[in-house]
């Protein structure tokens, strides 16, 4: 069996101004930046901190995810 190259669990925190990804090392693999003024987040085309964490919340996900995908279709 191989090793995983980022090996879960995943999970993220706010950075202030971005939520980064981590893997179960601590190995950084996204960063989802956010602006909460308006005005900024307009002129600099970045997500309002709500949407930003969504999806750092469902990258964070992605392993389970694969996980269940693969031991489904291993059973079928």
């Amino acid at each position: 069996m191989t090793t995983r190259p980022f090996p879960p669990p995943w999970s993220f925190e706010d950075i202030d101004a971005a939520f980064v990804v981590k893997d179960g090392s601590g190995q950084k693999v996204a960063y989802v930046y956010y602006e909460d003024e308006p005005g900024l987040r307009s002129a600099a085309k970045l997500l309002p901190k709500d949407e930003a964490r969504r999806i750092a919340v469902n990258t964070a996900k992605l392993p389970e995810l694969l996980a269940e995908a693969l031991t489904r279709s291993r059973a079928t």
